[in-house]
């Protein structure tokens, strides 16, 4: 049985961050799942940190009321166990789930100045656009 090129998952966030997502995926002409997966590619190399640990469990504190499904790639997904494997590690705390990690890591990068936050996608993004202009 061939394995799953994506996971699905869903991320617990605000109804402001949800708007903040989407804004930030029409900006780029990406979809949800992206722009997420370019978050977490942003933040899960800075929890070797025991304060960013911390900062990231902070990101679980307020009520997240709303669900949003996203796809990622399996072997980021699979970096999602390795960093709630490192949270409990620095902190103590372990989090239950692929989900709560995603949801807490996503929050955290979602509270950066939006400016950066475009700043930073920008970034990335523009190497795929070259990389586009390349193919066609």
């Amino acid at each position: 049985m061939p394995e799953c090129d994506e996971v699905m998952l869903t991320v617990r966030i605000t109804a402001a961050e949800r708007a903040l997502l989407r804004r930030l995926a029409q900006s780029h002409r990406s979809d949800l799942s992206e722009v997420v997966a370019d978050g977490l590619l942003d933040v899960l190399p800075t929890l070797h940190r025991q304060s960013d640990a911390f900062r990231l469990l902070a990101a679980l504190a307020p009520p997240a009321p709303c669900g949003q499904t996203v796809w990622l790639p399996a072997p980021l997904a699979d970096l999602l166990v390795l960093a709630a494997a490192r949270v409990a590690q620095l902190t103590g705390v372990r989090l239950g789930s692929a989900s709560a990690i995603l949801g807490a890591a996503v929050r955290l990068w979602l509270s950066q100045d939006p400016q950066h936050l475009e700043a930073n996608l920008s970034v990335m993004h523009a190497g795929r656009g070259a990389a586009l202009a390349v193919v066609a």
